[in-house]
């Protein structure tokens, strides 16, 4: 549930860079280095802003001329499509940087092409070229543009090195089409699963890296399952790191799904929030606390990594802070970090 407004602001406090000091133990979890690493200068370049082209894998059903905005619409389509999608990057400029505030960002340019069925997860892996992909499942919601602008902002933000991905399902991208949403996020699950299985199946690949937001981590930690349970060790060893941010999903499901990871549940950082507004709404939609707004002890007693993010909530929402806190951001590039063995 990611607010297009808190999109194209930043949501810092006043004064937080000078009091990272004083909160970030609530960040750095069970790994007191981290807080010490986020202190370091910043990297001036990702991947992404070198080459601005985004592989994306979708169960969304493509629009009457893919080629052309929407793209791929909200219905669900038969099977798994990939597309290229050519970015515009920011402007970069001092203008660039203030008209950013009204005008946006990254913004999609073109989708030359969109292969759908069968040949569609290889395609994708074709393309990664045998790099590292870090893969970005959006939450409800989502139109299949701002998922996209999402994915890009993430990657870039991290400073991501290698392939950025996103797999993108067909969420209505509306405020009162929550059920629809989640049905169709379990909808994806075979898709989702095919693309892992097949990046994890090629002998050049490199490590998989996924950020799953709100109820994106619910299909995320679904598939997760199915993938361990059907292809074994030797594809999950292939996951390099999974972050959840603001989790939209029951504790008691969270629960239930983390169990059955087993060692692999190490893999996993949850970014959560207590005062997460859209959780709330969540909640009192779906019932039951959701994972994301659950205490830490909780979590942490599942043994997933947590960085609870409740002091970094500045905004009247606080549901996207992994996309516009760079505090919040640190996290998720130390979980990817770790996951590749830097």
């Amino acid at each position: 549930m990611t607010p297009r407004i808190l999109h194209r602001r930043t949501l810092l406090r006043a004064g937080l860079l000078s009091a990272v000091a004083g909160v970030a133990p609530s960040l750095g979890g069970c790994v007191t280095d981290d807080i010490a690493a986020g202190s370091q200068v910043p990297e001036k370049q990702s991947a992404l802003d070198v080459m601005p082209v985004l592989l994306v894998a979708t169960t969304r059903k493509p629009a009457s001329n893919p080629q052309r905005s929407p793209w791929f619409t909200s219905d669900r389509g038969r099977g798994l499509s990939f597309a290229e999608v050519r970015l515009s990057p920011p402007d970069r400029s001092l203008l660039g940087k203030v008209s950013s505030v009204i005008t946006g960002d990254w913004t999609i340019g073109a989708i030359p092409k969109v292969e759908t069925g069968a040949g569609a997860a290889e395609a994708f892996a074709q393309a990664a070229l045998g790099r590292d992909v870090l893969i970005y499942v959006h939450g409800y919601r989502e139109s299949f543009e701002s998922a996209a602008v999402s994915a890009a902002r993430l990657s870039d933000g991290i400073r991501f090195k290698g392939v950025s991905g996103l797999f993108t399902w067909p969420s209505a991208a509306a405020t009162l089409d929550y059920g629809y949403d989640r049905e169709s996020a379990m909808y994806s699950r075979d898709a989702f699963e095919d693309l892992l299985k097949t990046l994890a199946s090629s002998p050049s690949g490199g490590r998989i890296f996924i950020v799953a937001h709100s109820m994106g981590t619910l299909l995320t930690l679904e598939t997760l399952r199915m993938l361990r349970a059907e292809a074994g060790e030797a594809a999950m060893s292939r996951i390099g790191a999974v972050v959840l941010a603001a989790p939209d999903i029951d504790f008691d499901l969270f629960s239930n799904g983390v169990s059955r990871l087993g060692p692999d549940v190490r893999k996993i950082t949850v970014i959560s929030a207590t005062n997460d507004r859209a959780l709330e709404l969540s909640a009192a939609i779906a019932g039951g606390t959701r994972a994301g707004a659950a205490d830490r002890a909780k979590l942490e007693a599942l043994g997933v990594r947590v960085a609870d993010a409740s002091d970094y909530a500045g905004g009247l929402i606080n549901h996207d802070l992994f996309l516009s806190n760079p505090e919040v951001q640190g996290v998720v590039k130390r979980a990817i970090a770790r996951g590749a063995g830097a």
